[in-house]
């Protein structure tokens, strides 16, 4: 299939041989069980009917392509599951069988099934990437490069601040998905039309009892067609990947040959042209940057598909299964490749040194300016400042000495005074602090 080449390579490798067609029929047997077991608890079927089904429901009773082919008829794959259970189950087991649940209460659940450990992973990852990006912060926490605004040259930050950022953002990111993984991955169990028809007085309890068997999250009432639990999942994943797309984006920026502040980790055979063998192509940005695009869009995929009919979605709860499942592996491959990429970034301080000083020192005009007011006033010094940045710039000389040479200032400030002032590295303004804090609060 086209998606071994195109798509899987974007997801993580370790999601996709845990999320295979297989683990999806193996948790919706696993919803089954549960529900039969906690079926006993409450007298519904008999003692031992969960031990007796789990005996005939083995691997080898599902014939997935035949599954495959039934679910186009049925529409959902609870439908020929179910025929293809009962069918190897003896006439006395029959009816206790999927007994008062409906299609979408064993897909969304076993859904929720596969899902939990890769969002649990995806944490862990998460994890990983910001003891790298703290190791980083800490390490850089006074290498002095220049900011940029509107993607010029603007002012000096440090490495380390620029790092605190990243994790910053990534982290409010995290606590949404965190949120989520640990409290909004909800059991459905509502029947034909959610008020567990024929289940009576117990459907409620039974709901309950189902979640805590599972691990999952009881929910308030069943969510057929309340779809805020999924959109609040596609959320978190949309954000944790707008978190890794940032850092991805800067550090490809930053790994332009004309920049070169930055270079992805070295690897043999990794970023290579086919036809420029001088190329050192920044590829783990390019995988973070494609796979948050397919999240992004995933995201509003499930966000149209929120408001669903009546008690049950007609095509809108469909639609959001694939996206889903994409982008939970999307996600986790994102973070196998951002924790690398911080582990092993590399970082040229004297290459960031030099871009400071690319323009001769005049994206220091404004500290220069405040040096020059006592002596000039606000807008002479102003003016003078602006000035001698262009001559600066066009001339390719030193910021400082243009400043002293220019016929209004010469004699009228301190020399050592002005050439401080418009030293980059020491106009860092709270950076370090910044990255302080960052550290005590992330680390």
């Amino acid at each position: 299939m086209y998606d071994l080449l195109l798509g899987q390579p974007f997801m993580s490798g370790t999601g996709l041989e845990a999320s295979r067609a297989q683990a999806l029929v193996a948790a919706m047997r696993q919803v089954e069980l549960a529900l039969a077991a906690e079926q006993e608890v409450h007298g519904l079927v008999p003692e031992g009917t969960a031990d007796a089904l789990q005996v005939h429901l083995d691997d080898g009773v599902f014939d997935m392509q035949a599954l495959a082919e039934e679910t186009v008829k049925g529409g959902n794959v609870a439908i020929p599951f179910v025929k293809q259970a009962k069918a190897a189950l003896p006439n006395d087991l029959k009816r206790h069988f999927h007994k008062g649940a409906t299609s979408q209460d064993i897909v969304d659940s076993a859904l929720m099934l596969l899902l939990k450990p890769r969002l649990e992973r995806c944490l862990s990852l998460l994890g990983q990437a910001r003891q790298a990006g703290c190791t980083l912060m800490e390490a850089h926490r006074g290498t002095a490069m220049v900011g940029r605004t509107l993607m010029q040259q603007a002012l000096p930050i440090t490495f380390g601040a620029k790092v605190a950022n990243w994790l910053w953002g990534l982290h409010l990111a995290e606590c949404r998905l965190n949120d989520v993984t640990s409290s909004s991955l909800y059991v459905q169990l509502g029947g034909a039309v959610g008020v567990h028809s024929g289940l009576d007085e117990h459907g409620l309890p039974l709901m309950d009892g189902l979640a805590t068997r599972l691990g999952l999250n009881a929910p308030l009432l069943p969510w057929h067609t309340n779809r805020q639990p999924i959109l609040a999942i596609a959320g978190s994943l949309d954000a944790v990947a707008a978190g890794a797309e940032k850092i991805a984006l800067d550090v490809a920026l930053m790994c332009q040959t004309e920049v070169g502040e930055l270079s992805e980790p070295a690897e043999a055979g990794v970023g290579e042209s086919s036809s420029m063998p001088h190329k050192r192509n920044p590829v783990a940005c390019a995988r973070i940057r494609a796979a948050a695009r397919q999240i992004h869009g995933n995201a509003g995929i499930i966000a149209n598909a929120a408001a669903q009919p009546l008690e049950r979605g007609l095509g809108e709860w469909h639609a959001e299964w694939a996206p889903l499942v994409d982008s939970v592996l999307l996600l986790e491959g994102v973070l196998e490749t951002l924790a690398a990429l911080l582990s092993g970034l590399e970082v040229h301080g004297e290459v960031m040194q030099r871009n400071l000083a690319v323009t001769g020192g005049a994206i220091m005009a404004e500290p220069a300016a405040r040096v020059l007011v006592p002596a000039l006033g606000s807008d002479t010094a102003k003016r003078i400042a602006r000035e001698a940045s262009e001559t600066a710039r066009a001339q390719g000389r030193p910021y400082a000495d243009v400043l002293l040479e220019h016929p209004e200032v010469a004699g009228k400030v301190d020399a050592s005074t002005l050439r401080e002032a418009v030293r980059p590295e020491l106009y860092i303004g709270s950076s370090q602090a910044q990255v302080e804090r960052a550290l005590k609060a992330l680390s």
